[in-house]
């Protein structure tokens, strides 16, 4: 998610430092005195009555890219909400995973053939963090 994505929300915060939050841009948290965007996204996955609207965080300049060959463990040390959809975006499924679970949750909801994608959110504030996609 570049930063840019914050310009097409009129409603985007600047934050000069807001430590400690999950940034979209490169998946991982901000270090303090890290300028970043905080604003609306609705992620692809997720059509008609699923689609969801959460904060997400980003730099507002990126120094960095995220890793697509490892999933971010930084971001995966809460408890965080599944939510897995159909390739039509109709949702199959939604449940809390504990930290040290994630992978085989992940797995497990793979397994079912219908399920196209999985979006990862933040279990307090359902901050989307990333999805992941069938291969």
């Amino acid at each position: 998610m570049p930063p840019s994505a914050s310009l097409s929300d009129p409603g985007r915060e600047y934050r000069a430092s807001e430590p400690g939050v999950p940034l979209r841009c490169c998946l991982r948290k901000s270090l303090p005195d890290e300028p970043v965007w905080l604003f609306r996204y609705s992620p692809s996955s997720g059509n008609g009555p699923y689609s969801e609207v959460g904060p997400i965080f980003t730099h507002v300049e990126c120094p960095g890219s995220p890793s697509l060959d490892r999933l971010p463990v930084e971001l995966l040390n809460n408890p965080r909400i599944l939510r897995s959809y159909n390739a039509a975006g109709q949702i199959h499924d939604g449940e809390v995973v504990e930290p040290g679970s994630f992978d085989r949750a992940i797995e497990g909801l793979f397994n079912d053939t219908s399920i196209d994608s999985v979006q990862v959110r933040s279990l307090s504030h359902g901050c989307f963090f990333f999805a992941i996609t069938r291969a």
